[in-house]
């Protein structure tokens, strides 16, 4: 069974002088010249779609073209994007959305909850047999999807503060009426039949507004990955997927084999479980999802790991995770790393961490601001690649 896998990434859009976060999506957009980058609720905001790749390789080449190409767009114009949960430095300024009916709607409806929406996310792909499929796998991934929240967290700053949160944006994702685990439904009639009522009630207004942290797409052959924070590094973003497609196949190959959710349909814990994701990261205690009860990060990430080994194995994607893993764990979150920047300097050194991280690099000193310029756009990721050849994924997108 081949599963492809596929990336939606979206990034803030700062000045580079400041470091604030500014409303200039649409002039970095008009640069680009390329299909495969959109606008989001936010003006600050922009996305990228990669194409489908069978390979991890792939998706990390992929990934790493179109950050460049942003960047490119960006610092012509003074300005740099970034891949982060949120960013230090920002301000709300209410209605200050896409000019785009929907997105208008969405800000007169959920007022300071669409106002205070200033974070970016990462989502995965996974190609799945058919919908119904995709609607019973959600119950069997879901208990792991705490963990790659922990992988991602890269928001422990809101408004100039220090959240102590690994991941802040969960907390403000979390206030809109659909986020959160997605239950189970015996197929994908039952899970349409929930959305239309949801739908019907008027809280939300069309399908798209299903925020769960993971589920099938409306549109495509695929299952959805949404708990993840925006990564600054691509190789985290490659870790998630490659583990996210193991997910992915080894509950298909579970439910071919006549097996069932092992949870009963109950998922009432999980929601404590990603609190504690968000909390915690990299740096702290998850909570097992197998024995649910407490446990070193590291430990947990690394039993998931050997649990997926197979489905690794069978995507061709085993040697390629075992060592972004690895060094995921060695070097901690993207949340700790932005506090100790922080904290050795200040949140401008976060900033440019985050810049730096964003465009393929590892480490950053911040020069005094009357000798600062723009950037030049980043050599290619490509040379940086910890992705060998012969340990690339062989599926999905």
């Amino acid at each position: 069974m081949m599963l492809r896998i596929g990336a939606e990434e979206e990034f803030h859009v700062l000045d580079v002088e400041s470091g604030r976060l500014v409303p200039h999506a649409r002039a970095v957009l008009d640069r680009v010249h390329r299909p495969g980058f959109t606008t989001e609720l936010q003006q600050s905001v922009v996305e990228s779609n990669s194409g489908v790749h069978d390979t991890l390789d792939g998706l990390y080449r992929d990934l790493s073209v179109a950050r460049r190409r942003l960047d490119a767009a960006a610092s012509s114009l003074g300005l740099a994007v970034v891949a982060a949960g949120t960013v230090p430095l920002a301000r709300i300024h209410p209605r200050e959305v896409t000019a785009d009916p929907r997105y208008r709607h969405m800000a007169e409806e959920y007022r300071k909850v669409a106002d205070e929406q200033l974070i970016c996310s990462a989502q995965v792909h996974v190609d799945v047999p058919d919908r119904d499929t995709a609607v019973r796998a959600m119950c069997l991934v879901s208990p792991w999807l705490p963990p790659l929240l922990a992988l991602s967290a890269s928001s422990p700053f809101w408004l100039g503060a220090d959240t102590g949160y690994a991941s802040w944006r969960t907390m403000l994702w979390q206030r809109w009426p659909t986020a959160g685990p997605a239950g189970c439904h015996a197929d994908a009639r039952e899970y349409d039949a929930a959305i239309d009522e949801l739908i019907a009630s008027g809280v939300i207004s069309d399908a798209g507004m299903v925020y769960h942290d993971v589920r099938p797409s409306a549109h495509q052959r695929t299952l959805e990955l949404r708990i993840c924070d925006a990564c600054p590094r691509v190789e985290t973003v490659v870790l998630v997927a490659g583990l996210f497609r193991a997910l992915v196949r080894d509950a298909c190959e579970r439910l071919a084999d006549g097996g069932g959710p092992p949870c009963g349909g109950h998922h009432e814990w999980l929601r404590a479980a990603t609190w504690r994701a968000a909390r915690s990261g990299l740096e702290g205690t998850l909570v097992d999802p197998r024995t649910r009860r407490a446990a070193p990060a590291a430990e947990v990430l690394r039993r998931m790991r050997d649990r997926l080994r197979p489905a690794l194995e069978a995507s061709g994607d085993w040697e390629t995770v075992h060592a972004l893993l690895e060094r995921a764990l060695t070097d901690g979150s993207s949340a700790h790393r932005l506090r100790r920047a922080a904290a050795e300097e200040d949140l401008l050194a976060s900033v440019d961490l985050m810049v730096d991280e964003t465009r393929g690099g590892r480490t950053v000193r911040r020069r005094p601001a009357s000798t600062r310029r723009p950037a030049a756009p980043a050599a290619a990721l490509g040379a940086l690649s910890p992705l060998h050849s012969t340990a690339a994924g062989d599926a999905v997108g």
